[in-house]
């Protein structure tokens, strides 16, 4: 009676092993012609990085499969409506190309799709000594600097002349992949026509240079001179004081390992 018991047991045991290895195969199975059944979405994708500026031709892009729910809005379903765009920002590898991204060139340069409407590209010649432009990227953010020589028994003159400029390209180069500082003659900027007429008389009657900006900063900040005084008590004493206050912008100049600040009137 007990071998029987025991051999009922072992028989129980084996039954019950191989109906969970048939079932767990089984779900498997469902699980495998559910994902077989379900409706991807093909969509276009950065098969390698895509610096800006550049023009995106088909060893760029590749295809792949997402939900429908996954998918962006402006994402391209077919690589042949990408071929010769413009990216207007770094596309990084395996990213999604969206609409926003990238743009066409209308016959034109590689250069003029990337300026934004109503503005305009310029290009500076740098002083690859005393500047920045080696370290300068396309996409980085600067402000131009203009001096000029006074008169004789004049200082020269120096004020920041313009801020927050986006660089376009550095020489003939829009990538921005580089690591190294290289030396360059000639940074591109993209300004407003007006700005652009400012820096090129400024060019002609002095020199410009360019201050690299931190990309985390914004625009120039607002000080309390700058704002109206509509419904609100004024001080006398307090507008003196603000009054007294010099409107200046402090510059670090890199000469190698040498660091230096200057300190310049801001303009008006």
């Amino acid at each position: 009676m007990r071998f029987r018991g025991v051999l009922m047991l072992l028989v129980s045991l084996a039954l019950a092993g191989a109906a969970a290895v048939w079932a767990n195969r089984w779900m498997a199975d469902q699980l495998a012609a559910a994902a077989d059944d379900a409706e991807l979405s093909r969509v276009v994708a950065a098969a390698a990085q895509i610096p800006f500026g550049t023009k995106i031709d088909a060893t760029h892009l590749k295809m792949i499969e997402l939900p429908p729910e996954s998918v962006p809005e402006g994402a391209f379903t077919d690589v042949n409506e990408t071929l010769g765009l413009i990216a207007v920002q770094p596309i990084y590898q395996g990213e999604i190309l969206i609409a926003g991204r990238v743009v066409e060139t209308l016959g034109g340069s590689a250069l003029a799709a990337v300026v934004e409407p109503g503005m305009r590209a310029i290009t500076v010649r740098v002083d690859d000594v005393v500047g920045v432009a080696g370290f300068l990227l396309p996409g980085n953010r600067v402000d131009v600097i203009a001096t000029r020589r006074g008169r004789a028994s004049e200082s020269s003159e120096a004020k920041t002349l313009i801020e927050n400029l986006r660089v376009l390209a550095v020489d003939q180069s829009t990538a921005t992949d580089k690591e190294t500082p290289v030396v360059v003659r000639a940074v591109t900027l993209e300004a407003t026509p007006h700005q652009a007429e400012e820096i090129v008389q400024w060019t002609q009657e002095g020199k410009v240079q360019l201050v690299l900006r931190n990309p985390l900063e914004g625009a120039d900040q607002v000080a309390v001179a700058d704002l109206g005084n509509e419904g609100a008590d004024t001080d006398p004493a307090a507008t003196a004081m603000l009054a007294t206050v010099p409107r200046t912008l402090t510059v670090d100049l890199i000469r190698g390992t040498d660091l230096s600040s200057l300190t310049f009137d801001k303009a008006q």
